[in-house]
């Protein structure tokens, strides 16, 4: 029987509950990490997913979601055409001066559309996650704030008036909370701190950015589990 997606081919179940990292290669990693026999899910356009028991011996799925708002919110409306409905974004971004620090794993309390992908889909004001997720994800992270959602991947030089609150800048959280939303997705997100400053000079090296993916997993995870999912 022929998918009814276009980008996602899935080539096992999807869960109902999902890990949506936008990095391929972290998904693998948390697939072996976090799940018993893990089954390829999807590997069509290099979008890695993977589909296997969780410790509570229910299915869990980590599907990536790749770079940017636009293929994000792809994947993510074609995940809700099979069947999911509740994710947790688990990315990474670069802190604003005073934001958190590099290795910090931040609670997304809000996600300021500034990005093309949201606008399309009518997103202008801040959007928030869900209220038991975020709960659970704040138990978790070092830290709580808003993300700036732009299409460009470094931070700006410098805030002005209309992200006035933000603390980090990311490519990705709102156009997946307003795509979230438009689809009855339950959604939260927590982000791996990986810089702090435009210049990059602040940053964490590959080893503390493998061992950032696996707290983005347990804690992605955790507040799965909050939501009773």
């Amino acid at each position: 029987m022929m998918s009814p997606t276009r980008i996602v081919h899935p080539t096992a179940v999807l869960a109902p509950r999902a890990l949506l990292p936008g990095d391929p290669g972290r998904a693998l990693l948390l697939a072996q990490y976090l799940m018993a026999d893990p089954k390829m899910f999807n590997h069509n356009r290099g979008l890695w997913g993977y589909t296997g028991r969780a410790a509570d011996g229910e299915p869990l799925t980590i599907m990536s979601h790749g770079l940017g708002g636009p293929s994000a919110v792809a994947v993510l409306d074609e995940l809700a055409d099979l069947g999911l409905r509740t994710a947790v974004r688990i990315g990474t971004c670069s802190a604003l001066e005073h934001g958190p620090a590099p290795g910090d794993l931040l609670a997304v309390t809000h996600a300021i559309p500034r990005d093309g992908t949201s606008a399309a889909l009518g997103a202008h004001a801040p959007l928030e996650p869900d209220a038991v997720i975020l709960a659970a994800l704040r138990e978790e992270a070092d830290a709580a704030g808003i993300v700036l959602s732009s299409d460009l991947f470094h931070a700006p030089e410098e805030p002005h008036p209309d992200i006035d609150g933000a603390v980090a800048v990311d490519l990705s959280t709102a156009a997946v909370f307003a795509a979230a939303q438009q689809r009855s997705v339950r959604i939260g997100c927590v982000l791996l701190v990986r810089e702090r400053g435009r210049d990059g000079s602040d940053a964490l090296d590959a080893p503390a950015v493998e061992a950032g993916g696996e707290r983005l997993g347990n804690a992605g995870f955790a507040a799965l589990l909050a939501a009773g999912v």
